[in-house]
């Protein structure tokens, strides 16, 4: 038990029935109620009550024995959304990335460990996932994830990445910690981060962090290529230095929000 879930002041109904949405994924979505309750951790009964509370309040439709999010979940996130400038900001500096490198561009914050997406411009599908708005990785495997990471002070870091396990997703993920801790001191250094197939084979992606007024690092912009079609030189040559003049724009921009 944390000591936020000790300390009386935790809805731990509410923990479920957030835990319910968050197993529907890209990957699943739709799911028989077993699916639901094993994927969330919590009893079969327990699950099938949050389901049917959500289907009446319009987030969730069932088919037969299989449910699936509808699209009015999405308002759960729009009032963030929309109060952020920054996707609005950082969006039409993104197009024109695109158009200058002819490759996908994207913009992520960081949530706990993991980078949510909050802008993108694809060019082609180069991740057997689809990426969209809202899509999560883990921050240790991504270039924006690390770039992300250098940005926070070191106890904020520290109590991060502590308890976090560091998968092999890929052959070349790095997993040991003090690895990963001394590329995120290089990444804080030189301003940037490559990242080479970590995340999913065959995929290449360079990061650059945005900054608010008061210099904080507040999201990261991407390039992403494939390593069949681009090579690491051409990555730090072309396109690192469009990206980071981009990053630049969209930092003068966020000092007069």
């Amino acid at each position: 038990m944390t000591e936020i879930e000790a300390s009386g002041d935790f809805v731990q109904s509410l923990a479920r029935g957030l835990a319910v949405i968050r197993v529907f994924d890209a990957e699943h979505p739709e799911l028989t109620l077993s699916e639901v309750a094993r994927r969330a951790g919590i009893p079969r009964a327990a699950a099938g009550r949050f389901l049917r509370t959500l289907e009446r309040l319009g987030y969730v439709r069932a088919d037969e024995r299989r449910f699936a999010l509808t699209p009015r979940v999405l308002e759960l996130g729009f009032s963030y959304l929309s109060s952020l400038s920054l996707p609005e900001i950082v969006q039409p500096h993104l197009e024109r990335l695109s158009r200058d490198v002819d490759e996908s561009v994207s913009a992520a914050v960081l949530d706990g460990a993991d980078i949510v997406y909050v802008a993108r411009v694809p060019t082609r599908r180069i991740m057997s996932v689809r990426i969209t708005i809202g899509t999560r990785f883990p921050a240790y495997a991504t270039s924006m994830g690390r770039v992300l990471l250098a940005g926070m002070p070191d106890a904020a870091l520290d109590a991060l990445l502590e308890p976090s396990a560091l998968l092999p997703l890929t052959e070349r993920t790095v997993t040991d910690p003090l690895e990963l801790r001394r590329e995120l001191e290089r990444v804080r250094e030189q301003g940037w981060a490559l990242v080479d197939g970590e995340l999913e084979p065959g995929l290449r992606s360079v990061a650059a962090p945005v900054r608010d007024r008061r210099g904080d690092v507040v999201a990261a912009v991407n390039v992403s290529t494939s390593a069949t079609r681009d090579t690491v030189d051409h990555v730090m040559s072309e396109y690192l230095p469009r990206l980071r003049e981009t990053c630049r724009a969209i930092d003068a921009e966020l000092r007069l929000v």
